[in-house]
């Protein structure tokens, strides 16, 4: 398994910094969407994302079940899956939860979301993957009770993907560092 994942702020450049790297590593790349398009304005991102994509890259849309997804793609692809942060965010949003969330609610869903994680590494098994996520860690604390739930969640995923992966990047204002690997 060789696993590069690429973080960073929102709008950071992240995407496109992946998108680059695939297209220097292998022809045969499956684009594995996790976002949900919700609203114009979403739609106008995805459509700009598909423009800059090379015509030949394969589109698997797949919101929650992403090791049921890897499973089903082409072992020979590479795989860039966009993104972790809107995965967990739908994880997070079908489970409904509210400020009155009890904290066995919360731990329950903690649980969950790392299951999930090591489900999608386990999917990842003998492929080659670049993975993308939004930092959850470059921003304040979150005042509302759902935030938090989402960046402790985020938090933990990043961090057990950044275990093991081969590389990590850190994309800040378009410019990528090299942080492991």
């Amino acid at each position: 398994m060789s696993i590069r994942l690429v973080t960073g702020g929102v709008r950071s450049g992240k995407s496109r910094f992946a998108e680059q790297l695939c297209a220097s590593l292998q022809d045969e790349v499956i684009y594995l969407a996790t976002s949900r398009v919700l609203d114009a304005e979403m739609e106008e991102r995805v459509a700009k994302h598909r423009a800059e994509r090379p015509a030949n890259w394969k589109l698997i849309e797949e919101p929650i079940q992403l090791a049921e997804a890897i499973h089903e793609a082409s072992p020979s692809a590479l795989l860039l899956v966009e993104c972790i942060s809107a995965w967990v965010a739908n994880l997070l949003f079908a489970e409904k939860l509210d400020e009155e969330m009890t904290n066995e609610m919360r731990n329950h869903f903690l649980k969950k979301v790392a299951q999930k994680a090591e489900e999608l590494l386990q999917s990842l098994e003998g492929r080659e993957a670049v993975l993308v996520t939004s930092e959850a860690g470059l921003g304040g604390v979150a005042m509302h009770p759902v935030s938090r739930l989402f960046q402790d969640a985020l938090g933990e995923v990043n961090q057990r993907l950044a275990q093991e992966a081969e590389e990590v990047w850190l994309v800040i204002s378009g410019v990528p560092w090299r942080v492991k690997g």
